[in-house]
């Protein structure tokens, strides 16, 4: 090879080094993470399900008030085409109610009692029964909680949420404040099509590529900002500090999930991870000295 062939291929590498960092873009520099004033992020998960009805405005105010950073939660949508907040494809794990969310129009999904299900001492009690809770929709969360950062998973494919979710994005000028996820490759990459403004989590598929010693997650479009990882699946650790400092080379910021126990909380504080999801988020602000 000769000089100028040496030369020729140090600049090629370098371009292509370059052009794979503008590719992967966002992650800690993006303004989703930019806002960030705590480390780790407290992430109320479905606002804080472990210590009252998940997904209700209540639970996000709740969170709120006690100081999380990052209110978690899940959209589906209704018979009549209207974003709500719910997690599961059927309402009956959380609500008085039968059926899928699907079946149901926003006017009757919202006459269910949304915290009918819930209890903290194994069904022997149900506090919030007859309190007036119901099926949040999205509006109503981006309208009561525009000043809060929140990561919204979508939870079905189809028909598919990726417009209408984006265009309420749009209009409530959230795209500095919300974290888009979803489970599937497909609805990930359309979504980033749409609203590349908005930060996203990786895809499982892009997270295994990635747990496989790949960087580039595969694809041609827009990278991911961020990891949402399961600290453990089966026996299997997942999160690791090889991990976590791989993805901080890659300026990817490390979101656990679902992590109740306070055993899990200090050793994922001990791991640097950038944030922390649990249904529990009094007290791992309590472990976190950040108690209001």
């Amino acid at each position: 090879m000769t000089i100028y062939s040496r030369r020729a291929f140090i600049i090629s590498s370098t371009i292509l080094a370059t052009k794979f960092q503008v590719a992967r873009a966002g992650g800690l520099s993006h303004p989703f993470f930019a806002k960030a004033k705590n480390r780790p992020d407290v992430i109320a998960h479905q606002g804080g399900k472990g210590q009252w009805p998940g997904e209700t405005l209540f639970a996000f105010d709740q969170a709120t008030q006690i100081g999380v950073d990052i209110l978690e939660l899940d959209i589906r949508s209704t018979k009549d085409d209207q974003l709500v907040v719910m997690h599961n494809d059927l309402v009956d794990a959380t609500t008085n109610g039968r059926g899928r969310v699907r079946q149901f129009t926003l006017k009757d999904l919202q006459k269910l009692d949304a915290g009918f299900r819930w209890t903290a001492d194994g069904g022997r009690t149900f506090p919030f029964r007859g309190k007036n809770l119901t099926v949040p929709t999205l509006e109503e969360v981006f309208d009561k909680f525009s000043d809060k950062r929140m990561s919204v998973e979508i939870k079905q494919s189809e028909p598919s949420l990726v417009e209408p979710l984006c265009k309420m994005i749009e209009q409530h000028k959230m795209e500095e404040r919300v974290l888009v996820a979803s489970f599937s490759d497909r609805v990930i990459e359309q979504f980033r099509v749409r609203c590349p403004k908005v930060a996203t989590s990786a895809s499982t598929p892009e997270f295994l590529r990635f747990h496989s010693g790949h960087n580039d997650f595969g694809g041609a479009g827009r990278k991911p900002d961020c990891l949402q990882v399961k600290d453990k699946i089966l026996a299997v650790q997942v999160i690791t500090r090889k991990l976590v400092e791989r993805a901080h080379r890659l300026s990817l910021p490390v979101q656990a999930w679902t992590v109740n126990d306070m055993a899990g909380m200090q050793r994922m504080i001990a791991l640097n991870v950038d944030g922390i999801i649990t249904d529990f988020p009094g007290p791992l602000l309590a472990l976190l000295g950040r108690s209001r």
